[in-house]
């Protein structure tokens, strides 16, 4: 499965899990959620300007966004650390990718993405904002 559908299902989770009340949202799971929220629609914008930006940038977003969710996740417990962390896990492939082509000897793994996997990373990040964004005002 893709990012985008990994992030998928834990945003469908997450809001289940606080619809039916399993989990209680506390006024600091709100304020870590609403910065997080934030940290993220900053970083990476609609998809057009996504797109007219140069590879190189790009994945540069990508990493400074899971950048702001493990700062999010260093800041809370419990249910929303645990959401943090398993969205966190699933951008762990962003930190694989390179946009620069590989100089001569080895690259430790990293591998160039395609256009598709840019989209879809950028597209995960969109949703997990406005999960995020949700249980700031829940």
């Amino acid at each position: 499965m893709d990012i985008r559908g990994v992030v998928e299902e834990l945003a469908e989770e997450a809001e289940r899990q606080i619809r039916d009340r399993t989990w209680v949202l506390t006024p600091d799971d709100r304020a870590v959620a609403a910065k997080a929220a934030a940290d993220l629609h900053a970083v990476v914008g609609a998809p057009q300007s996504q797109q007219a930006l140069s590879e190189v940038e790009r994945l540069a977003h990508l990493r400074e966004a899971l950048a702001a969710v493990a700062i999010a996740l260093a800041h809370v417990h419990g249910r929303l650390a645990w959401f943090l962390g398993a969205a966190a896990t699933s951008l762990t492939p962003v930190l694989h990718w390179r946009a620069m082509p590989a100089e001569p000897g080895p690259t430790f793994g990293a591998v160039p993405p395609t256009l598709q996997q840019y989209t879809d990373a950028e597209d995960a990040i969109r949703r997990l904002h406005k999960t995020l964004a949700g249980i700031a005002t829940a």
